[in-house]
């Protein structure tokens, strides 16, 4: 039997790796989708057990099946039966925090199918803690019939009650799962040192002896190599946050729970050689066959007595009919346009009904149009399913495929059978609303979400290391920051030692070098492995019947989880579920909030689709580059690209998406499409066959459709035939190539054409492949970008508020949009709890409310409860009347000093401080007020009410500085002012130009700013610092080379005041100017290195005692000190002498400026 087995799973494959009789097959591997423990790569243990010719092998990991098919793809391509199985907690219902183990082997289909329903319902058992468990009825419940049971050794309940010797207790468990899996329950012995390993071993075999059941040697492998049990320690304390060092921490794996070979096995239970035959005997009853690559759709119902083909072809021609009316108002020019529609929309159905995909489509316009049809926007489309008239017929895009020229064989290819594959934009707040519709209609056991697999990035993994080996963090920190970051990822340790020279000097130093090296080779051993289990963004799985007979189910703990597919989106693919990507777009909900503040404004609904996409203010947004908030075309890169293109028709913006790229910007086409659209270069169509295809790009080959489109027309391809050769253009296979330059050629001549040319265009399009984008894709996308270009243009107010209400949580994102709104004649009025409403708000065509939600530590229910309350019983009168009427369990202490430090009590009273230090006071009294309401009282309390009204704690108001730094606290950045300001006056004698007038110079500049953000980048002279300056008129980027940092970094201190001498230059790069210092100075170094005197006006205050007090602590210094005194008799000026020469600092002036009031304290410049 097992030769026949090895010689099928061998001849399949053409690998015969082991002619000998086998003598053991491992039926217990933990692989690193255990998540929690667990080291093994499966394709490294699929080799190993190959290498040492086992015919079969197991992967039973803990309570999933995530790795399944990758190991069952993988143990057939190596000639292995794989063995479907998993390590499952049992629950205890005597002590539930000592749940037990068995391990679960799929006999086959049915035991497969089983064990997916086991598994999900512990995943989605209701009150379930950290760990899934299942209960013993289940098994009768869900059938068990076609599984294998193994005891669980010393961690399943017949070990347990071993231990704890009760031998009678351990027959009477072992009968009890006897009867649960008859003839297919087995006990388990294991030998891998751990404790009383002999006794139970012992135990165990007499007890199968006693009871007539089978006994089986297993081996719980965590990791490949015995010298990987290090690693795996640190694998299971980063999973359970523990350090290796604790001594508190459970040590239950031993350094033998490694993939142990057949000969190890066998001499390890020589002594008991059934229980290694009955490992082959297992193997032998588990035969699991996955039907994988086959598409099973979900049931779609259609009217009784249409089939689902006929449906499709109805409803699409019906919707078609529609669309044309809004299309063509015309009933002439309809009927003159109509063959081309016709047409397409006959080849479209065919072509959908013959691969099979009726279903498909019917399904998606459902819950699409069920989407449009109860307030969820959906974006016009995505990706390539914007070139399917069917599509754009049945509701599921917006944009008509043929006005610009989108290709369906580009999303459905007849010559090369593919799933469909439509990604649908959602408004990002609603999409969970269309997920629950699908849930709903089509049966929550037919429908879920989709696993992803987080993994131990190079940099993650160094730190995760360090923190178990209790190494310093600064060490690691380091190291981690010194792996090179290349496409937003980091790149492998391997590659870090080879790309970072400072790294391999760590490495070879004296000191730390030992440390460093086992550190790379621990975590080296660790990474890319699984860390944890996430959600897929967008993908949801509908089933036809259930999602359990494909695969089984994962739920996260927590109020917030959705339950997953065990397998990612890749395997859940191969398993025969159909994926549809439900994607949250934050621009739709925008779009949809701006329109609503329209509708409040102006009682009108706009529908943004009917107005076209000719409207010369939207263009004259994008040619001003105008750009920020707009869909795709935010950044300065971007902006640059605008400017020189000046787009004014939608063809235009589809190819500006379309050319943004590393590609296009790197080849020159960007610049050759530029120049021909400004009439600066000669179009060139290659051929006048060609000019209509070519025409909207100006004769650039912009977008794969061209490459499409050019084969079919001049080499007589199909279009599905041209699909095929850009795909093969993109893969560059030489002789692929050579095959279609030749087709090409000989289609050319047939059709009458030059095969020169034909080879010509083919030479141009292979170059062009790799540049060459969707254009479904970014025609699709396109529609937003106008959308958002023409709302900025004619409701900018309703725009710009409905942009900084969706991002209110990121207080960055809203001084970005909060700037762009004031660039763009929109003024925004602060915080209130009179005024505001929880999101930005617009007031009207040219202002927006500030929403109170986007002060920092409000949060949505608080802020709702303080709407309502205004709403109920009118405006705040004051803070003692806000804390009293709001509740206070929900508005606390954190939340009201928020809204105060925001301005948002401004309108009540002016000044902050007071309202902040009498908060506590206002709390206090709503309390005590709340008590009295309690109590019925016998007596008037009018009068002694108001004598014992609270009263506001007296101090003295903020000065700007601190009321803006307060503020910028609440609101994340200066709102109501610029604490720069405070400083203008006295800087402009030393600053000549404010950064957004900089110049590049030869000579150096001094140039000032307060210090907004710091950055730091790692080079081989050491640390070089990026310094972020704002002066209120602009910000600009200071590079501070090393030397300089380490020598004046006490001077750069966030949100004080930096004046810089250095040299400015433009940077071709950014596109705009760059400055790199040469001397940092603090606003007291360059008082001294610019003042000519310190001068008091005395004006009859004359006490020398305190001016000496207030001025020594400042000696000595570089300023002269002059004193102008003058009295009701006579005036004069005293210079002070040499001795005493002061350091103008901030605390020397507010000190004098207290004394003598600030009309009396100037500085004297040169």
């Amino acid at each position: 039997m097992w030769r026949k087995m090895q010689s099928e799973a061998g001849g399949r494959n053409g690998k015969i790796t082991n002619m000998n009789p086998p003598r053991y097959v491992h039926l217990r591997l933990h692989s690193e989708y255990s998540v929690t423990d667990g080291i093994v790569r499966i394709g490294d243990a699929v080799k190993r057990a190959a290498a040492d010719g086992m015919p079969a092998l197991a992967v039973t990991d803990l309570c999933n099946l995530f790795g399944l098919v990758k190991f069952y793809t993988g143990a057939r391509g190596k000639g292995v039966k794989p063995i479907a199985g998993a390590d499952v907690w049992v629950a205890n219902p005597e002590a539930p925090e000592a749940a037990y183990r068995l391990l679960l082997l799929a006999r086959n289909r049915v035991g497969y199918q089983q064990l997916c329903e086991l598994l999900t319902k512990a995943y989605l058992a209701e009150g379930r803690r950290d760990r899934a468990e299942i209960r013993r009825e289940w098994f009768t419940e869900l059938g068990c019939d076609g599984l294998i049971a193994l005891s669980g050794a010393h961690w399943g309940d017949v070990g347990d009650a071993l231990i704890n010797g009760n031998f009678d207790l351990a027959g009477e468990r072992a009968k009890a799962w006897e009867a649960i899996f008859p003839g297919a329950f087995y006990l388990e012995v294991q030998r891998y040192g751990q404790p009383q390993q002999e006794a139970i071993v012992q135990q165990t075999a007499d007890l199968a002896g006693d009871l007539g059941l089978p006994l089986v040697a297993t081996h719980p492998i965590q990791f490949m190599n015995p010298d990987d049990f290090q690693a795996h320690e640190a694998r299971v304390c980063i999973a359970e946050g523990y350090v290796l060092g604790d001594h508190r921490r459970p040590k239950i794996y031993t350094t033998e729970q490694y993939f142990k070979t057949q000969e190890e096995m066998a001499t390890l239970f020589a002594d008991l050689p059934e229980a290694l035959a009955n490992t082959l005997e297992i193997a032998k009853r588990c035969n699991i066959e996955m039907t994988l690559g086959k598409n099973f759709l979900p049931n779609f119902p259609t009217p009784p007595g249409m089939t689902l083909d006929d449906f499709l072809v109805a409803e699409a021609k019906a919707g078609l009919e529609k669309r044309l009316v809004e299309l063509y108002p015309d009933p002439e020019e309809r009927l003159k346009r109509r063959p081309e529609y016709d047409e397409r929309m006959i080849f479209e159905c065919n072509t959908i009904v013959q691969m099979g995909f009726p279903g498909y489509f019917l399904i998606v316009a459902d819950f699409i149009n069920w989407a449009k049809n109860n307030g969820v926007p959906v974006g016009p489309g995505r990706g390539s399913g914007a070139g399917s008239l069917v599509a754009y017929s049945l509701l599921i895009t917006d944009l008509d495929p043929l006005a610009y020229a989108l290709l369906f064989e580009r999303f459905l290819n007849p010559e090369r059978v593919s799933m469909p594959d439509f990604d649908i934009d959602f408004c990002q707040d609603n999409r969970w609303r269309v997920i629950e519709y699908v849930r709903g209609h089509y049966g929550a056991d037919a429908v879920s979400q989709i696993a992803t697999f987080g993994t131990m990035s190079s940099k993650a993994v160094i730190r995760d290391v360090g923190r178990v080996f209790s190494l310093p963090y600064s060490m690691c920190d380091r190291i981690s920051k010194l792996i090179p970051i290349v496409q937003n990822k980091p790149v492998s340790l391997a590659e870090a030692l080879e790309q970072e020279p400072q790294l391999k000097e760590m490495m070879q130093g004296d000191g730390d070098g030992e440390t460093v090296r086992e550190l790379f080779d621990l975590a080296g051993r660790l990474e890319d492995l699984i860390r944890n289990v996430g959600m897929h963004a967008g993908g949801v799985l509908i089933a036809p019947g259930k999602i359990t007979d494909f695969c089984p189910i994962y739920q996260a703990t927590g109020s917030d989880a959705s339950p997953v597919s065990q397998f990612d989106k890749d395997d859940v693919e191969k398993a025969g579920l159909v994926k549809f990507d439900f994607l949250g777009l934050r621009n739709l909900t925008i779009i949809e909030l701006a329109v609503e503040y329209i509708r409040r404004m102006t009682g009108e609904k706009l529908d943004l689709m009917s107005l076209g996409f000719t409207d010369p203010a939207a263009y004259q947004i994008l040619k001003d580059a105008n750009t920020t908030a707009i869909f795709q075309v935010e950044s300065e890169g971007m902006k640059k690209l605008l400017k020189k293109l000046a787009p004014d028709r939608f063809e235009d913006i589809i190819a500006v998406l379309a050319l943004y790229r590393p590609g296009p910007l790197g080849s020159g086409m960007v610049d050759d499409f530029i120049l021909r659209k400004k009439g600066q270069q000669k179009i060139d169509y290659f051929h006048p066959d060609l000019t209509a295809c070519l025409s909207p790009t100006y004769g650039v080959i912009v977008y794969q459709e061209q490459v499409m489109q050019i084969s079919q027309i001049i080499g007589g391809y199909t279009l599905g035939g041209a699909d095929m050769l850009r795909r093969a253009m993109g893969k560059k296979k030489a002789e692929e190539m050579a095959e279609h330059r030749a087709t090409i050629a000989a289609g050319a001549k047939l059709k009458g054409y030059d095969p020169a040319l034909a080879e010509q265009l083919f030479d141009l399009m292979t170059k062009f492949a790799e540049y060459g984008f969707n254009k479904s894709h970014t025609a699709a996308y396109a529609v937003v970008t106008y959308h958002t270009a023409w709302l900025k243009a004619h409701h900018c107010a309703a725009f710009m508020a409905a942009t900084m209400s969706s991002d209110m949580d990121n207080t960055d994102s809203v001084k970005i949009f909060y700037e762009d709104t004031i660039n763009n004649k929109v003024k925004v009025l602060g915080p209130d709890v009179n005024a505001s409403n929880y999101r930005f708000e617009p007031v009207d065509r040219s202002t927006i409310r500030y929403g109170l939600g986007a002060v920092k530590g409000t949060g949505e229910q608080a802020v709702n409860v303080i709407l309502k309350t205004r709403e109920t019983d009118g405006p705040f009168k004051d803070l003692f009347d806000f804390c009293q009427r709001c509740d206070k369990r929900m508005v606390n202490r954190r939340t009201t000093e928020a809204l105060i430090k925001a301005g948002a009590f401004d309108s009540i009273d002016p000044n902050r401080y007071k309202l902040l230090a009498s908060v506590g006071v206002a709390m206090d009294f709503a309390e005590q007020a709340e008590r009295n309401a309690m109590q019925t009282s016998l007596f008037d309390m009018g009068a002694s009410a108001e004598e014992h009204a609270p009263q506001y704690i007296a101090v003295k108001p903020w000065d700007e500085k601190e009321q803006l730094m307060q503020e910028k606290a609440a609101l994340g950045f200066f709102f109501s002012g610029h604490p720069y300001s405070s400083f203008k006056k006295e800087l402009s004698r030393f600053i000549r130009r404010p950064l957004n007038q900089l110049a590049p110079a030869k000579e150096l500049t001094m140039l000032a700013g307060l210090v907004v953000g710091v950055r730091t980048q790692m080079t081989r002279r050491g640390k070089m610092l990026f310094v972020q300056l704002d002066d209120g008129t602009g910000m600009i980027e200071v590079t501070v080379f090393s030397e300089l940092f380490e020598a004046e970094r006490a001077k750069i201190v966030t949100d004080e005041v930096l004046i810089i001498e250095g040299k400015v230059r433009f940077d071709e790069f950014s596109g705009s100017n760059s400055v790199v210092a040469e001397k940092l100075m603090t606003l007291g170094e360059a008082r001294a290195r610019f003042a000519k005197h310190l001068l008091l006006r005395m004006n009859g205050t004359a006490d020398a005692r305190k001016l000496k007090s207030l001025l020594m602590p400042f000696v000595p210094g570089t300023a002269q000190v002059r004193l102008r005194y003058c009295n009701a008799a006579a005036e004069c000026e005293l210079v002070l002498g040499e001795k005493v020469r002061v350091r103008l600092d901030d605390l020397l002036l507010e000190a004098l400026t207290d004394w003598l009031k600030q009309e009396n304290v100037e500085i004297v410049y040169n």
